[in-house]
């Protein structure tokens, strides 16, 4: 007779502790701090990794889709530019989430999963860059870090505006040599990286890859979390009601868990949810439609196709606006396009999307929309079909969700500087 045997899935996430972390140098880091918020590592010297990534917004924008290279401001507040400096084009995605990036079961990056640790290339990453980014990079964080300084409409600037965005054009690794000289130059800098790291003598041995892997230990030590109501939870301490009532749903009936598991409550896989498209999407050379196909555009494979990468789902409730393009404002919209997306992308209304006005792209924004068989083709790839819960269970849902929050969330380590060695602002 023929056994079968099921799986079941977990009834709780695994618990997470500062062991559970790769270790960072506390030097570096402090280095790493005054970089993220160095608008000197962008080309036209006006935008820094915080504008995107801030602390006042817990590491994000506030965002659906992005502004950067040319834009004005910070966060929900900031806009698109004006004149020759206005942007050409929006942020194709949602600034993702810095939490516990440097947790130790962390292996692929971004919303198609373009970085991933791999020796395909034999310098420990499988990245767009490929076999031209550099040998020593510590980590995937700091492999991470030295690839929006390369893009155009992130921080490189348009072509002919500045050095760092021409040479990006003869190949992604001749920028990098320009960026790392204008850190070392700076005194302060020059004589901080010698001090942290054994292996630099004099300031004129700092190349990207020391900025990168300040920067990486800078992310990987402040962003780290796990003291929510949850975690206080695993040890013995009830959840409010609510949020008990939203545990057992997470991890029951509803199947929350069988994306959301493990200590992030991510599987790190890729899933079609059929969230509202807009935007000037992820094109590619030869697919100019302002659509964004996923994960499939990083491994051409057909399966792939409208599919992203499972968000954490710590300090969620502190990260909105919700999905790889920032479709939903509040948690409670993303959990009702969860419940049915269908019916949800039907509902959902332009407004919802908070994007700064930029009159000069409203024709791009939702062209997208108008494409009756692109609409049909993300229609038919759906990962999500839907759960059978109540308005009342899908509040439920969200009180666990907001029980993830990190007690000391707020309060990170270092913080923002309010200068930084180049005398540049800061954000």
């Amino acid at each position: 007779m023929l056994a079968l045997y099921v799986i079941a899935s977990p009834s709780v996430a695994e618990r997470i502790s500062s062991d559970d972390f790769l270790p960072f140098d506390e030097d570096q880091a402090k280095i790493g701090q005054l970089l993220f918020y160095d608008r000197v590592l962008s080309g036209n010297m006006n935008i820094s990794c915080g504008t995107c990534h801030h602390h006042s917004m817990h590491g994000g924008d506030g965002l659906s889709l992005g502004i950067g290279e040319g834009g004005v401001g910070l966060g929900p507040e900031r806009t698109a530019g004006t004149g020759d400096d206005r942007i050409k084009k929006r942020v194709p995605r949602s600034a993702p989430t810095l939490w516990n990036l440097g947790h130790k079961d962390v292996r692929i990056l971004f919303h198609d999963g373009r970085l991933s640790i791999s020796d395909i290339y034999g310098n420990g990453f499988n990245s767009p860059a490929e076999e031209w980014l550099p040998q020593g990079l510590e980590n995937i964080i700091a492999a991470q870090a030295v690839l929006p300084l390369t893009a155009q409409f992130e921080m490189a600037g348009n072509p002919k505006e500045n050095e760092v965005a021409g040479a990006i054009h003869d190949r992604i690794d001749a920028a990098w040599p320009i960026i790392a000289k204008r850190v070392r130059v700076i005194p302060e800098y020059g004589d901080m990286f010698v001090e942290a790291f054994d292996h630099i003598d004099a300031a004129e041995e700092v190349t990207i890859v020391e900025v990168a892997n300040a920067l990486g230990a800078f992310i990987g030590r402040e962003w780290q979390s796990y003291d929510s109501p949850y975690d206080a939870w695993l040890d013995g301490t009830p959840l409010p009601a609510a949020a008990e009532r939203g545990r057992a749903l997470f991890f029951g009936k509803a199947g929350c868990v069988d994306c959301h598991s493990g200590p992030l409550f991510s599987d790190q896989e890729f899933h079609a949810l059929g969230l509202p498209a807009f935007g000037p999407g992820r094109t590619r050379r030869f697919d100019p439609m302002p659509r964004d196909v996923g994960r499939m555009g990083e491994t051409d494979s057909l399966e792939d196709a409208y599919r992203f990468r499972t968000p954490s789902l710590r300090n969620v409730a502190l990260t909105a606006p919700y999905g790889h393009n920032g479709a939903y404002p509040t948690l409670g919209g993303m959990l009702r396009h969860h419940r049915d997306p269908i019916a949800a992308r039907a509902e959902w209304t332009q407004d919802m999307a908070k994007l700064p006005q930029a009159e000069w792209l409203q024709a791009i924004d939702f062209v997208i929309q108008s494409d009756t068989r692109e609409m049909a083709r993300q229609l038919a790839k759906l990962d999500l079909t839907g759960i059978d819960v109540t308005d009342a269970e899908l509040d439920d849902l969200e009180a666990f969700l907001h029980a993830l929050t990190g007690e000391t969330a707020e309060a990170r380590p270092l913080g923002r500087p309010d200068t930084v060695p180049s005398g540049l602002p800061v954000d």
